[in-house]
């Protein structure tokens, strides 16, 4: 009888099914010091312990991306690791902020099951929980993944569509405790732009570009201990559809993410992922460009100081922004350059 794992296949989930995912993970001052070298991110209060504490703070938080990586990477062997492509998600919030010392553990519950008409995959929706060692919720969301079955003959026993929420709802927004806007410094942040001068359909060109190198995507996926073989294992992949590796979504997240500091630094603090997808591949050399649309003005209620933006965050390969690509011209697809769409929620002073 073997001893390895050889992962779930589509046939193996069941509606209603919860996944403990192995290997917690403690948080360490090296994985913020690594994440800053792979991504460049500048957020004052990711960067600076007295500029977080000035804001009411304990500390300086972990980027909340980074939380996000450790909490998806637990979930690959169990969920992903025999996926053909990562499509989307959805009702996302990040909760309590994670400090270096914190450990995180990965619970997941599959809330959708739905067979492709070519019977040799399915898509599987789970809900995932990221808790530190206090059982705080500091992030959780609803992904689907489409997964190969290992048997084209097994029947799926029941499927479901989850009805997913378009947007977190402004009042399920998570303020942290004890933050308070008094000490915020925009020279030191990195811009004079907060809340009120932004208006929603506005467009910002982040201007920057950041080329991929095979050995940083590689040293972030075994850094977030993502396990699926499209991003790591040459051998197999060489021969599959695109004949190399793919990058990690969540690596150009973060890069786009980072980005658009030029143009949003005061955009300080994650709070929503309302919706995404990666909408093509990406590879190792291809330059990464974003661009971000705000969606949405939101009031933080009881908060005169706080205010939150509903943006959407548009990420290209080798195609500068000043246009903003999206749509093929067909309409209906996106442009063979744009690789993420990502509808999210920050906070930001007013």
């Amino acid at each position: 009888m073997t001893k390895t794992n050889s992962g779930n296949f589509f046939e193996d989930f069941r509606l209603g099914q919860v996944i403990n995912h192995a290997t917690p993970r403690t948080v360490t001052s090296g994985d913020v010091a690594l994440y800053t070298a792979l991504y460049g991110s500048r957020f004052a209060v990711n960067s600076s312990a007295e500029f977080a504490r000035k804001i009411g703070l304990q500390s300086a938080p972990v980027d909340d991306l980074l939380a996000f990586h450790v909490v998806f990477g637990k979930t690959v062997p169990d969920v992903s690791l025999n996926a053909v492509a990562n499509l989307g998600y959805a009702a996302g919030r990040f909760g309590a902020p994670v400090y270096p010392g914190d450990t995180l553990t990965t619970v997941s519950t599959v809330i959708g099951l739905k067979e492709n008409s070519n019977k040799q995959t399915g898509v599987v929706y789970v809900r995932s929980s990221g808790t530190n060692q206090r059982g705080e919720m500091v992030v959780e969301y609803v992904r689907w993944v489409m997964v190969r079955k290992r048997d084209v003959n097994a029947v799926v026993a029941e499927e479901k569509v989850p009805d997913l929420p378009a947007a977190v709802a402004a009042a399920d927004l998570i303020i942290p405790e004890g933050l308070g806007l008094g000490g915020y410094d925009d020279t030191l942040a990195g811009s004079p732009h907060r809340w009120g001068d932004y208006a929603v359909g506005e467009k910002i060109d982040h201007v920057d570009g950041m080329t991929i190198e095979e050995a940083e995507h590689m040293m972030a996926t075994r850094l977030w201990q993502n396990t699926a073989k499209v991003h790591f294992n040459q051998y197999t992949e060489g021969q599959g559809r695109f004949g190399r590796r793919l990058i990690y979504g969540g690596h150009i997240i973060s890069l786009a993410r980072a980005l658009s500091f030029n143009g949003l630094g005061n955009a300080f603090k994650l709070v929503a992922i309302n919706g995404g997808r990666h909408a093509n591949p990406t590879f190792a050399g291809d330059t990464i460009h974003a661009w971000s649309e705000v969606l949405e003005k939101i009031e933080v209620p009881g908060r005169s100081n706080l205010g939150a933006l509903r943006l959407r965050l548009v990420a290209t390969k080798n195609q500068p922004c000043a246009a903003f690509p999206f749509k093929a011209e067909n309409g209906k697809d996106f442009d063979a350059s744009v690789v993420l769409d990502l509808d999210y929620t920050v906070l930001m002073p007013r």
